[in-house]
């Protein structure tokens, strides 16, 4: 088996960055790779310990005015695109690669790896400890909930939770009768 060379121990400069923005905030701890492929708009948050593994080939974009909440795990290979005003919580993954399953010839390990970029959409809110898959885009003013896995296409508009996730409810901004 060859091993991989390290990637190095996710320290950066800001001028590293292939753009950020004003009043960004990098909190403790966070790690970062390949930052000349990550574009960080303005008033950007991003919480501690959180790893933005950005990748050689492709970008990782971050729309102004996006909180990113502690210990999340952001994998760019396919590339990441959020756009502004995106709230994302503790916990939360986003990945773009996996191997392929198609002829298998020995462990998935070694098997070649597919890219598929994931598109967040303005005003978007995900979810504590939710993890989104590969080629997966999220419609604009859509909620994630808690722990849900994202493994399709979100709406707009609407509340998509559960493992796997799907669609709760449309309109999610709608007001809904109180209980009386």
């Amino acid at each position: 088996m060859k091993l991989n060379k390290s990637h190095g121990d996710g320290s950066y400069r800001r001028d590293e960055f292939k753009f950020i923005g004003e009043n960004v905030i990098i909190e403790k701890d966070v790690k970062i790779f390949h930052p000349e492929n990550i574009i960080l708009h303005d008033n950007v948050y991003i919480g501690h310990n959180t790893i933005l593994k950005g990748y050689y080939k492709n970008t990782m974009e971050i729309g102004a005015n996006t909180w990113i909440g502690q210990n999340c795990f952001f994998h760019s290979a396919g590339g990441i695109t959020i756009a502004a005003n995106v709230g994302i919580g503790p916990n939360v993954s986003i990945l773009t690669s996996s191997h392929s399953l198609e002829n298998l010839k020995g462990p998935i390990l070694f098997q070649p790896v597919e890219f598929n970029e994931v598109v967040i959409k303005e005003g978007v809110d995900i979810g504590v400890s939710s993890t989104i898959l590969p080629g997966v885009t999220i419609g604009k003013m859509s909620q994630i909930g808690a722990m849900t896995l994202v493994n399709k296409n979100v709406p707009e508009l609407c509340v998509f939770a559960g493992i796997p996730g799907k669609v709760i409810r449309n309109t999610a901004f709608q007001s809904r009768p109180k209980k009386q």
